[in-house]
């Protein structure tokens, strides 16, 4: 037998966001469920010919999701909340958009980063007396539905333990493991039907056997596994392990009984060697990560094929596949829709579409197939015209970072003092209230950027119509109350592109679109080589904002951390060294910022939490290289510059000391989901600083009301000093709709208004 080709995942949204697209046609009511499941179905029949065309033999099924497959799989099993009022039975998609959403009667399930990704996943429930049960049949029926169309899958299930793992049990009545004894039978009975459908084997997804795992969950998964394995019949398990290494969980991982471990070897080579060593390899069938899933590099395929020949001397040829190093989810869809891309970087690049190819070839390749040598060397040559190409590095930038010296990452004086220098400066009241940076993102906005970018409307007129959408935006928060306002951000398309395209090192695609969340799409920025500022990004928006109003405007920048983050960054120097060359360029924006006349300027972070390594061991460096880069970009400053950054979706925690020692004058968080349990971290702490806790869910369409917001705020201040408190919303408000941010943020600045006078009367 030969080395096969596999996959593991396929990306949702469609070549051309078709998914995106219905979904919102959908949720505004101008389609029909029927005719969203119509558009599913043909994506999903496209997606898998694409993969059966390209040489995967069993494309997987089931990866596939309306929103995102932890929900999936959450309503699969019947995790949902009381406040739904979800009846026994199908859980429709009003039930489970909601879930997502959330709706006018019932807050969303909280969203956090899907491990160490720009992914946002749901966040399962677990609630006292919570009903499990099999309420959806999904991954059976879309694996008979490729089945019907003659194409054979390998079905997708998330692991019932990285399942109850990523969940929360919302009391302390409630345990994961007790949650994983409820769910176990479902499981069972899932895979009964997939094997009872024809499912020969079955991918069950279990990434969390890459994190630090304490001994009761190791003893989940003994126990997940003991009790899968005791029944019949049942389709064969790959499990599927990613970004990251098993380590010290290999031992576990191969005592699990599975027929078949799919090993990142892109981001841990070094493991493969560990494993073809354990006694416990068996007759075990491995799937070996040799192509980037989350990176849009093209993959060298000679390094890649070492890796495999060195597993190939160990365990043969039949029990082997080649395979992406994770779910291509993460990566656009087609190189060939990027017409405009410059050659040279477009044939140093892989999108999904082509990293389908690289698996392939990989396989011909050590399978001896005469037509595959050409290819490789193609391959061969790309990869070195990349390695000498003159464009990737510049001197200028060396020689700057060289330069950078320790002074030049703390500001002049302690918080303390530049409190009081602030005070002086901005004049502003208990619980000033703010918004984090963006305003609605209308139709009429994105047409006239369309039309600009089309060349349908030249400058001058593109720069009249933002500066008359920034003027109402000026005036809207000034008759709304708000005591620090934002320009809107009209001229960005997203926080990071906007500066990627003022940035030297970086490339843009037209179409590399991959999914953050929901319908949500972001088309990364590319980080080919040095990066450095030609000249100022922001100051003439900032600037003519500020002259349009006496109270203070944000000038708003996104930060060095979250711009690599969020970013396909180059893969031949250590990350670290690329996020100090962003961080002077945002350096040099700050101080052009003041220089200005702008006395708060912003620098977003919420990327800073995400870019942790799963594992503890490899946090301090990560930690030290971020923070300092952040403290770079922002010290350049006088005392009475007052330096906000905002985080979202984060468990702080396990950061909250290097949060600190980032010395921001006031960060902003999303808590209005957690109910502000992520104070609890800043209270622990005595965070000195001052905090914005967010009071209004921004990703949800429903308008908070004044009690629940004085609630969270009284909530808040349970924990902080007035002094400490600001008021803002969880997020921008870039994807929310006039008419809701105008009732919202009513209700915010009414609600900090009252609550200001009692704290002044007490």
């Amino acid at each position: 037998m030969a080395v096969g080709a596999a996959n593991l995942g396929f990306p949702r949204m469609g070549k051309r966001r078709e998914l995106k697209f219905a979904l919102e046609k959908y949720w505004n009511g101008e389609l029909t469920e029927d005719a969203l499941a119509a558009a599913a179905r043909d994506l999903r029949r496209q997606h898998w010919q694409l993969q059966s065309e390209a040489g995967i033999a069993l494309p997987p099924s089931n990866d596939f999701s309306f929103y995102d497959h932890v929900l999936d799989m959450a309503a699969a099993l019947g995790a949902v909340p009381a406040r739904f009022k979800s009846s026994d039975g199908p859980i429709g998609l009003s039930t489970y958009f909601a879930m997502a959403r959330g709706s006018q009667a019932a807050t969303a399930l909280e969203m956090t980063k899907w491990f160490d990704t720009n992914y946002h996943y749901v966040v399962p429930e677990f609630e006292p007396g919570m009903r499990f049960s099999l309420r959806s049949a999904k991954p059976v029926d879309e694996y008979l539905e490729a089945k019907a169309l003659g194409i054979a899958t390998r079905p997708v299930l998330l692991g019932p333990v990285s399942f109850v793992l990523l969940g929360k049990p919302t009391d302390a009545s409630v345990t994961r493991a007790q949650v994983l004894r409820a769910i176990l039978p479902l499981y069972e009975e899932l895979l009964r039907r997939l094997s009872a459908a024809g499912a020969e084997w079955v991918q069950i997804d279990e990434p969390c056997l890459c994190l630090d795992l304490d001994s009761q969950a190791a003893e989940l998964y003994r126990e997940a596994y003991g009790a899968l394995a005791r029944v019949a019949p049942l389709p064969k398990f790959l499990l599927a392990t990613y970004f990251g290494e098993l380590g010290d969980n290999l031992d576990l991982a191969l005592s699990l009984g599975v027929r078949g471990l799919h090993l990142d070897l892109v981001r841990a080579p070094g493991q493969l060697d560990t494993v073809l060593r354990h006694k416990g390899l068996s007759d075990l069938r491995l799937s070996l990560g040799l192509v980037d899933g989350r990176n849009v590099w093209r993959t060298d395929l000679s390094k890649a094929s070492v890796l495999l020949e060195t597993a190939i001397a160990a365990v043969g040829t039949d029990r082997l596949e080649a395979a992406p190093s994770c779910s291509l989810l993460h990566a656009p869809f087609d190189l060939d829709t990027e017409t405009k891309l410059d050659p040279e970087v477009r044939g140093w690049m892989a999108f999904a579409k082509q990293k389908l190819d690289e698996v392939v070839l990989l396989a011909r390749g050590v399978n001896q197939d005469a037509g595959a040598q050409d290819a490789l060397e193609r391959n061969a040559k790309l990869i070195e015209a990349r390695r000498i190409s003159p464009r990737i590095h510049k001197q200028e930038v060396e020689r700057r970072l060289a330069a950078v010296n320790a002074t030049m990452a703390r500001r002049q004086s302690p918080h303390s003092a530049r409190r009081e220098r602030q005070a002086e400066a901005l004049s502003l009241p208990a619980l000033p209230t703010t918004t984090i940076g963006s305003f609605p993102q209308t139709a009429e906005v994105r047409k006239m950027r369309a039309a600009f970018r089309g060349g349908k409307i030249d400058r001058q007129s593109y720069e009249r119509f933002l500066e008359e959408e920034t003027a109402r935006c000026i005036r809207f928060q000034e008759e709304a109350g708000l005591d620090v306002l934002v320009h809107g951000e009209f001229e960005r398309n997203d926080m990071v592109e906007y500066f990627g395209e003022q940035l030297e090192g970086f490339v843009f695609s037209e179409n590399g679109w991959v999914q953050s969340y929901g319908s949500r799409c972001v088309k990364p920025p590319i980080i080919y080589g040095d990066v450095f500022r030609p000249r100022p990004m922001t100051v003439r928006w900032a600037r003519y904002a500020q002259s349009l109003s006496g109270r203070p405007v944000k000038g708003m920048l996104t930060g060095p951390v979250t711009i690599l983050q969020w970013s396909f960054v180059r893969d031949d120097q250590p990350r670290s060294v690329t996020c100090r060359q962003i961080a002077l360029a945002i350096r040099d924006e700050v101080t052009d910022l003041e220089a200005a006349g702008i006395r708060v300027i912003q620098i977003d972070e919420p990327a800073i939490r995400e870019g942790l390594p799963l594992r503890r061991s490899d946090w301090p460096e990560y930690l030290e290289w971020s923070v300092n880069a952040f403290r770079l970009a922002s010290s350049g400053v006088a005392d009475g510059t007052q330096i906000h950054t905002h985080m979202c979706y984060s468990e702080f925690n396990d950061i909250i000391d290097s949060i600190v020692a980032m010395d921001a004058d006031v960060i902003s968080i999303e808590c209005s989901r957690s109910r502000m349990e992520l104070l609890d971290a800043f209270h622990r702490v005595r965070y000195p600083n001052e905090i914005g806790p967010g009071v209004y869910d921004i990703h949800s369409p429903r308008v908070p009301e004044n009690a629940e917001i004085e609630t969270l705020l009284r909530k808040a201040l349970e924990v902080l000093s007035p002094e400490q408190l600001w008021v803002n919303p969880d997020c921008g408000l870039k994807t929310r709709g006039w008419p809701e941010v105008r009732d919202a943020l009513g209700n915010m600045v009414a609600t900090a208004k009252k609550i200001r006078e009692g704290v002044a009367g007490s």
